[in-house]
């Protein structure tokens, strides 16, 4: 109840300006996506080799809203670095999930089971190259997810983690799932963390003006002991969180 009544009192009150973005918002992107996702899902069919287009297309179709409906910048320093990695992100928001292809290209990230069961869009995501990650994971499940993530890896597309498990309201670290390490070891691919500080402009109901920042780290080795990566990629994926408010 404390951390509820602190998070509430530091809550800006949302303006007029921020609601009616927010309702603009709402309907064309939400509503858009219906659209977007039944056309991918067509396209996925008739002609499958356009279907990556039609699927990045919705993430730039985010990317427009976000900029042009909700007036939020976004902000992204440093680069990835070219072969075989693994992506750790620091989670805030919506915002980061959808946007992913159009921060990397071609991303395969781990996502929650539950989503792969929205109609239509699930079919799309796995089309996409999305893995399934079940709550409960056993030896087969955890086996299931390494060699998808193999062989996605060896088309040469980065993997995209969010090792914290959840969104995380800003300010927050909690420490890694316990699955992060697991998967480090097995892959063994270098990690790089990315850093976002999204949760305090989008991570509302009536979303603000503002600047989302996004700060890609240097890469992490792979091979590293599982106290000293999750150490390090812990610090790095909250490397925003001393900023100020934008």
């Amino acid at each position: 109840m404390t951390q509820m009544a602190n998070e509430a009192a530091t809550t800006p009150i949302a303006t007029l300006g921020d609601v009616l973005r927010s309702l603009a918002f709402y309907v064309l992107f939400y509503g858009g996506s219906i659209g977007l996702v039944a056309v991918a899902v067509a396209v996925l069919t008739l002609a499958p080799s356009r279907f990556r287009g039609y699927a990045d297309g919705w993430s730039a179709y985010h990317r427009f809203c976000v900029r042009h409906l909700l007036g939020i910048r976004i902000a992204i320093s440093g680069s990835l670095p070219e072969g075989p990695l693994l992506v750790a992100c620091k989670h805030e928001s919506f915002f980061e999930a959808i946007d992913m292809p159009r921060l990397i290209a071609n991303p395969s990230v781990f996502a929650k089971a539950e989503l792969m069961r929205i109609p239509l869009w699930g079919k799309a995501a796995t089309a996409y190259g999305l893995i399934s990650v079940a709550r409960e994971q056993g030896a087969k499940t955890l086996r299931a997810m390494v060699t998808a993530a193999r062989k996605l890896s060896a088309e040469g597309r980065p993997l995209v983690i969010f090792p914290e498990g959840t969104r995380v309201p800003h300010g927050q670290r909690p420490a890694l799932q316990a699955g992060f390490a697991g998967l480090y070891k097995l892959l063994d691919l270098p990690v790089v963390p990315i850093a976002v500080r999204s949760g305090t402009i989008y991570h509302r109901r009536w979303k603000r003006r503002g600047t989302i920042q996004i700060l890609i780290g240097d890469p992490i080795p792979a091979g590293l002991p599982r106290e000293e990566i999750e150490a390090r990629v812990l610090a790095a994926i909250n490397a925003l969180n001393s900023e100020e408010d934008a």
